[in-house]
């Protein structure tokens, strides 16, 4: 709902300062945001003297305006805009502004005072309707100081408390007041540490330093206990999710209750004392990092020398990825041959990770979780993992809560949905920030959480509490054992709430040639798993904007399945990638390519229907092939030796009329197009004369292509650019389905 006085606001910002603040002229619409608190802050600085403008309240921005306008109260404004931008902030915050009038009266006075009442800070000045520089810089941020979105009254009693007790030191800075935890709060809460520890303005930090351990290593609490120790370890703990924590400045039995409590659930010692131990888990992810945990993970080989080191170690359960992605260094990253079997041999337990290449936000979506699901199957069934396993697939960058919202939890959702396609062989486990870990949770695509507690700056750990299902928190990375025992590994603390896998089934290696596939036992099951993924990514099984339906794009590669066999074998290429290149360009040939095929005959032969534009080219076939790109492709395999064939000339009308038409008009030739296309693309040479940046060299053609290598196959296809890449995402489930099935045919 738009607020007229916010309108004013913006209005007052477009109208005062065009093309002066380096930035578009707002929308005015009448609601708060990042955007208008920006240009109040940059309009602040130009009133400020202050040459070089930016989004930034920070330190040239507060000094300046210290020095000049330490307290602004009727009488001291400067001018009469300065006046206005203190009545927008106001208005912007949901404060009475006064009438936009320029004048600092006696309204603008009490929203003062009473934002500095919400603040917690009104004891800590003189002057109560005055503005001081750092309850301005407050003001022109979108910091609530009210309770909203069902937070609570209990944190914003601590948010208070800790604006009004440190106020007054140098680095300390106002903090939300709205009864919500967050990374603001967190850091908040170091520097209050680090001040009562004694620390000097410019010293504290807020960093969970060496000093700052060092000195909570002096003040463990116990029942009785009382003063600001004990007001900020009821605060820790009420921050941490320990609800029922009075917060007080006396350490009573309840504190000492939930300490107990807390200290159970992140499986510490439990005294009901406020050690260090516990201190350090309420402050930093991480917690402390001296601790002993049963678990580990890593990217190095389990030998027997290794187990034997981690199991003296107390280690218990080792995490283990089901593939290199890249298949670049680590080289042992992925599970080796025979490695399951010596965990099981000496009575240790195996939780299998599934990593891919995304370390961003882009790697993730519904349809990338699809492919990574079937892919994890596929990976845990070769490696021996029995029914009931817990993946744990990673999320392993810091997504800001926006990206969790729009991109992890689809990708989790499509891992759930592939999963559910073959009856849950497996369990979904989340390896990532807290925030990630507790968010997939609560959607119910995860049962359990692999928490990456050692990134505690992440800002999906700063400010979240361990999530209510976490299975291993990784702390610290150190290196156990030593001779051929001595293995680098991320040291765990375990729950308990997953045990790994202490027995497997027999391993096997995945590298034998394509066959023949397997009719009357899996087409069927192919065609509706592939009809159910499709679907799920919007394409019913048919549509009257695509000219073929599902069944008859299926069909139709199938009925070719000797030819891609032979071209298979011959190209050492997994069938898998001509049928899912094949499968999905037939599936989106549409009318509008019926249109263009008719002007690329009418270029060519003179003769179409009336009002079509000519065209020399275009993709074409079941395989969406143009005539240049099958040219390009057939010659660069002709000249390596690999076909035999006439060399054309992509130059030359009749040179490509040749080849359009042969794609066009003969599917099997279309077919035997495709995987030369994909040995082009892999060389680094396809892309026309202009590649953005160039096109490395893949390695050799190989059955036993990494992930990473699948996709960069399927996205040369099409080219580059976000289509491509967003195009190859969806292909990489297509391609797990047809490879499943060629798989079981095979062996």
């Amino acid at each position: 709902m738009a607020d007229e006085m916010v309108i004013r606001a913006q209005r007052f910002i477009n109208t005062t300062y065009p093309n002066m603040l380096g930035i578009e002229p707002l929308e005015e619409n009448g609601q708060t945001s990042w955007t208008v608190m920006y240009a109040l802050t940059r309009a602040l600085q130009l009133e400020l003297g202050i040459s070089s403008l930016s989004n930034t309240f920070g330190p040239t921005t507060l000094n300046t305006l210290q020095s000049k306008y330490p307290v602004l109260k009727n009488g001291n404004v400067p001018s009469a805009n300065f006046a206005r931008i203190i009545q927008a902030g106001l208005y912007c915050k949901g404060y009475d502004g006064g009438d936009m009038d320029g004048t600092y009266n006696s309204r603008v006075a009490d929203s003062v005072r009473k934002l500095k009442i919400d603040m917690g800070v009104l004891p800590s000045f003189p002057d109560e309707g005055a503005l001081y520089p750092k309850v301005f810089k407050a003001l022109l941020n979108m910091d609530p100081y009210v309770v909203v979105n069902g937070g609570s009254s209990t944190i914003r009693d601590i948010q208070q408390w800790l604006n009004g007790r440190y106020i007054g030191r140098q680095d300390f800075f106002i903090v939300p007041c709205d009864g919500h935890h967050s990374r603001t709060v967190s850091s908040s809460m170091l520097y209050a540490i680090q001040y009562e520890l004694g620390m000097a303005d410019g010293t504290a930090n807020g960093v969970f330093g060496p000093g700052t351990r060092s000195g909570l290593a002096d003040h463990t609490l116990s029942e009785g206990s009382a003063g600001t120790w004990a007001q900020l370890y009821s605060a820790a703990l009420i921050l941490n999710g320990r609800s029922a924590t009075p917060f007080t400045s006396l350490f009573n039995s309840t504190v000492a209750s939930e300490t107990a409590a807390f200290q159970a659930f992140v499986k510490l010692p439990v005294t009901g004392r406020g050690d260090f131990s516990t201190w350090a888990s309420l402050l930093v992810s991480y917690g402390d990092q001296n601790r002993r945990g049963e678990a580990c993970d890593g990217v190095t080989k389990i030998t027997a020398a290794r187990a034997a080191a981690l199991k003296a170690e107390g280690v218990k359960y080792i995490g283990r990825y089901l593939i290199n992605a890249t298949g670049g260094k680590p080289y042992e990253k992925e599970i080796q041959a025979g490695e399951l079997q010596t965990i099981a041999e000496n009575g240790l337990r195996c939780f299998p990770i599934w990593q891919t290449y995304g370390r961003d936000a882009s790697g993730y979506s519904y349809p990338s979780g699809s492919a990574d699901g079937l892919a994890a199957i596929a990976a845990a069934q070769r490696h021996g993992f029995k029914n009931g396993a817990r993946i744990f697939f990673a999320v392993d960058f810091d997504a800001y809560d926006y990206e969790v919202t729009d991109s992890v939890l689809p990708y989790f959702k499509g891992v759930q949905d592939a999963l559910a396609m073959y009856n849950n062989p497996y369990r979904v486990g989340v390896y990532g920030p807290r925030n990630v870990c507790i968010r997939v949770s609560e959607a119910g695509h995860a049962t359990a959480s692999f928490v990456s507690d050692m990134s505690s700056g992440f800002s999906g750990n700063y400010g979240y509490p361990l999530p209510a299902n976490w299975a291993y928190d990784q702390v610290v990375t150190r290196v156990l054992g030593s001779g051929d025992g001595a293995i680098e590994v991320d040291h765990n603390i375990a729950s308990g709430r997953d045990i790994g896998e202490g027995s497997f089934n027999a391993s096997y290696l995945d590298s034998d040639p394509d066959t023949a596939f397997n009719f009357s036992s899996y087409y069927d099951i192919l065609h509706a798993d592939i009809s159910t993924y499709m679907q799920q990514i919007g394409f019913p099984d048919s549509d009257i904007t695509r000219i073929f339906t599902h069944t008859e794009c299926l069909e139709t590669i199938m009925s070719h399945d000797s030819l891609i066999t032979q071209l298979s074998n011959a190209y050492n290429m997994r069938k898998a990638l001509i049928q899912t290149s094949a499968y999905w360009e037939m599936r989106h040939y549409d009318v509008v390519d019926l249109g263009v095929d008719a002007a690329v005959t009418l270029y060519h032969t003179g003769s179409g229907a009336d009002g079509i534009v000519p065209k020399r080219d275009s993709s074409t076939g079941i395989a969406q092939i143009s005539g240049e790109v099958g040219i390009r492709a057939w010659n660069h395999c002709i000249q390596a030796g690999i076909v035999q064939g006439t060399i054309l000339d992509p130059a030359k009308d009749p040179d490509i009329w040749t080849m359009w038409h042969k794609v066009n008009q003969d599917n099997a030739y279309s077919i035997r197009t495709v995987p030369l296309i994909h040995l082009w693309d892999a060389s680094g040479k396809a892309g026309g004369q202009n590649p953005p940046s160039g096109e490395s060299v893949m390695r050799t053609m190989s059955l036993d292509y990494t992930q990473s290598e699948i996709f960069q196959v399927l996205r040369r296809y099409q080219g580059w650019g976000n289509e491509a890449e967003a195009h190859a995402n969806k292909r990489m489930a297509l391609y797990q389905l047809f490879e499943k099935y060629n798989g079981l045919s095979r062996r």
